[in-house]
């Protein structure tokens, strides 16, 4: 599944204020933009989140290979025909409050994902055929348990990484209900839930959350790894998430010594570079990044409660193709490679992550958009549009051409991304009120209550496409540009999809579906022609992967697709 990337900096406000308390024990500081939104794994839709640090699933990726290996399953079996997969847990495995974790936890967990009256951003890339069916999840015996699924699904395996969550813990809220008839567990394990009370099953448990200040994880003894000579992993005892308001703060704490890694911006490349040896750092440089940037326009053309999510003069604009198109070309993309990103990217061209051997590029057939205001110009012109005395674009009755764009704020790159974007339109006589918010408002909006006009935002990305299902299906979670309403919200009048959007749904399940690789290839690549084509999403810039790393971290195995911390497990530090 894709998430919305927030972005994680690994500084704090002040480190030092924990070691008086365990000057002795190994520990791991870093820092996070923005509060979590929520501690329940299944309900979770942003990162960072924790749940890399508290949870595993049947499988994990290679951070190196991307392959899928064992997690909490020592192992599988895979059926001639595709449809049947069985899963043999590890022997002993136990749950961070000491109680056994079993078969019974794996269907449980399955049967919450597949349950309709519980959202969650994970659902969708279960979804087989185009009837949108989901696997039967069911017990063999006391140590395997086995996925039926109603026809060969190609991102099946990798897909098991799912967290597994506790059904001793959370079975009561599953079946009982609020004065609303909705679920418990849509409000079981939010951020005001006690640490004590999230009970997982990854190399870390949360031991304390200080709103607005830090989030610090213990070691889990009950954590199933183990060293090469049986000793207890992971090996850091303790990891601290101090939470910051911008990326400039991360970086002066980072640079400041106190802390430990740090995702480098490229606005700080220059200096760290120069400082890597005084201060004992490496920066580690994976390649091409996985994740997106993006400018977007609101598409939804519904109503709620009697009232347009969007202003029906702005959402004529925003759906308009020669409108998006002639945007796209007045971005300036390679300034933004020149001016924020110092030269460390280049521009983006697909939704599909560029390390992906399923990425098309641009001498694929894929459309481009070089910046060229006068073709917009003629666009926006044969489009119905019209220029004033004043220069300014009005529409065919005469509007003003004007909407707000929002942002996550504290993120430097997206607000200096904004502000360009401001700056590029009002070129092209468009006046763009430009808003950053904070993230959880940012989120509401985009998931809630769908009232925005534009955005600047990133999603996460992988080596498989369908990680992107919610994105891209009709009914997705995170088909953010059209989204629909989600369980237990009102619902919208109206809405509809257009021709190009409802092919790109059907070619993402076809593509699933399919299990040669060039087959998916083809069709994937199809998927980018259309993005790229009617522009739901405008690419921007794709970043290099940095990461600043103290050389007192030892073991770190970096790569764009794992990060610093996909071993974590295996880290030490002095």
């Amino acid at each position: 599944m894709l998430v919305i990337l927030v972005g994680l900096a690994s500084a704090g406000c002040d480190p030092t204020r924990f070691a008086q308390a365990s000057a002795d024990v190994p520990r791991l500081v870093m820092s996070a933009l923005s509060d979590p939104k929520t501690f329940n794994p299944i309900l979770s839709q942003e990162s960072p989140n924790i749940f890399g640090l508290t949870f595993e699933g049947l499988t994990t990726t290679d951070g190196i290979s991307g392959e899928t290996v064992p997690a909490l399953a020592e192992s599988w079996e895979i059926s001639d025909d595709g449809t049947i997969l069985v899963f043999t847990l590890r022997d002993g495995l136990r749950w961070s409050d000491g109680e056994p974790l079993t078969v019974d936890d794996v269907v449980f967990t399955y049967d919450v994902l597949f349950n309709p009256a519980i959202p969650t951003n994970s659902r969708d890339g279960f979804r087989i055929g185009t009837a949108g069916r989901f696997p039967q999840v069911s017990k063999v015996d006391d140590r395997r348990v086995q996925f039926t699924l109603p026809e060969p699904f190609a991102p099946m395996l990798q897909n098991t990484s799912l967290e597994i969550i506790p059904a001793h813990i959370l079975r009561s809220t599953v079946e009982g209900t609020d004065g609303q008839g909705n679920p418990l567990f849509l409000s079981t394990w939010g951020t005001d839930t006690a640490p004590g009370k999230i009970v997982g099953n990854g190399p870390y448990q949360l031991a304390q959350y200080i709103s607005g200040e830090r989030l610090v994880f213990e070691r889990n003894p009950y954590y199933w790894r183990k060293g090469d000579q049986g000793d207890q992993q992971p090996y850091i005892e303790q990891i601290v998430w101090q939470i910051v308001g911008s990326t400039d703060t991360a970086f002066f704490q980072f640079r400041s010594g106190g802390l430990d890694l740090e995702s480098v911006s490229p606005d700080f490349f220059s200096l760290l570079k120069r400082e890597e040896a005084r201060g004992d750092f490496t920066i580690y440089n994976g390649g091409p990044g996985l994740g997106t940037n993006f400018f977007a326009f609101n598409l939804n053309r519904a109503s709620r409660n009697g009232k347009p999510l969007v202003n029906p003069v702005k959402s004529a604009w925003f759906n308009s193709v020669a409108f998006r198109q002639a945007v796209s070309y007045a971005i300036d993309r390679q300034t933004m490679v020149n001016n924020i990103f110092q030269g460390l990217g280049q521009p983006q061209t697909s939704p599909i992550s560029v390390p992906s051997p399923f990425f098309a590029p641009p001498e694929m057939g894929i459309r481009t958009y070089d910046y060229d205001l006068e073709k917009a110009k003629q666009l926006l012109l044969a489009d119905g549009f019209q220029y004033n005395a004043a220069n300014q674009l009005l529409d065919a009755e005469g509007n003003r051409v004007r909407f707000t764009l929002i942002t996550n704020s504290g993120n430097k790159i997206r607000e200096s991304i904004g502000s360009q974007v401001k700056n590029d339109l009002a070129k092209l006589g468009i006046q763009v009120d430009f808003q950053p918010l904070a993230f959880n408002s940012l989120v509401d909006r985009l998931t809630d209550s769908l009232e925005w006009e534009a955005l600047v935002l990133g999603l996460t990305g992988g080596i498989e496409p369908n990680g992107g299902a919610n994105v891209w299906l009709l009914d997705g979670a995170l088909h953010a540009f059209n989204q629909n309403a989600g369980p237990g919200q009102d619902p919208l009048d109206g809405w509809q999809a257009a021709d190009w959007e409802r092919r790109i749904a059907d070619l993402y399940i076809q593509a699933a579906q399919v299990i040669d690789e060039g087959e998916r290839f083809e069709l994937y690549k199809e998927t980018q022609k259309l993005t790229q084509e009617y522009l739901p999403f405008m690419y921007l810039i794709n970043n290099l992967s940095l990461t600043a790393v103290r050389n007192r971290v030892q073991g770190v195995k970096y790569t764009a697709l794992g990060g610093a911390l996909w071993n974590i497990h295996e880290l030490t530090v002095e």
